[in-house]
């Protein structure tokens, strides 16, 4: 005859494998089926027989979001689709000057401008380059150009006019006024604008 004493790790032991036992069987309820097809484990693929989004249109969502950088890759893609036309040329441009490169945005919207002179955006921001660089007389010239152009119905163009003149007609008289800040608006073709402000 047993003791309860006896009895007592055999109980225990009972009760730790019922316990586990229980887990697993909580454990086999909560885990998903397999599907029964053996692709739908992986994430789809890449569909290759759609068209990728045009990379002017992607460049010029980058621009409006700030992202110069971004916008500066989209738009040099695009070159493979669409050569260098008047209108890459003037986003290459407005992207390097969102970047600071004045030198090469200059560059490049100088040419937008010679193979569309009556364009306005991108006299526009060729107006900016220059006021940036301190050639303001020039940029006013510029400045009044787009905005005949545009017929006054740009209000960015308008305002950067404005700016123009107002700094012509009262030139900062020290490196410190000259840095104060501007608020120069770049315009692109489709209505669009984006503001390019100094840092104070």
């Amino acid at each position: 005859m047993t003791t309860d004493f006896e009895r007592a790790p055999l109980v225990r032991h009972i009760r730790t494998v019922a316990a586990t036992l229980a887990l697993a069987g909580v454990a086999v309820g909560c885990t998903e089926s397999r599907p029964a097809d053996p692709a739908a484990l992986w994430a789809p693929g890449v569909d290759s027989r759609k068209d990728a989004e045009d990379g002017l249109i992607v460049g010029h969502r980058l621009m409006a979001a700030g992202e110069y950088e971004l916008a500066l890759d989209a738009f040099t893609r695009a070159t493979l689709d669409h050569g260098l036309s008047a209108e890459l040329l003037s986003s290459l441009g407005t992207a390097n000057l969102g970047l600071g490169r004045l030198g090469q945005a200059e560059d490049l919207l100088r040419r937008a401008t010679a193979k569309e002179p009556d364009w306005p955006e991108p006299l526009n921001n060729l107006g900016i380059v220059l006021m940036e660089q301190g050639q303001t007389s020039e940029a006013v010239q510029i400045f009044k150009r787009a905005y005949a152009l545009d017929n006054g119905e740009s209000d960015a163009i308008r305002d950067n006019f404005r700016l123009a003149l107002e700094k012509l007609e009262n030139p900062p008289h020290s490196d410190a006024q000259s840095t104060e800040n501007n608020d120069y608006k770049l315009v692109r073709q489709g209505g669009g604008s984006y503001a390019i402000r100094k840092n104070p």
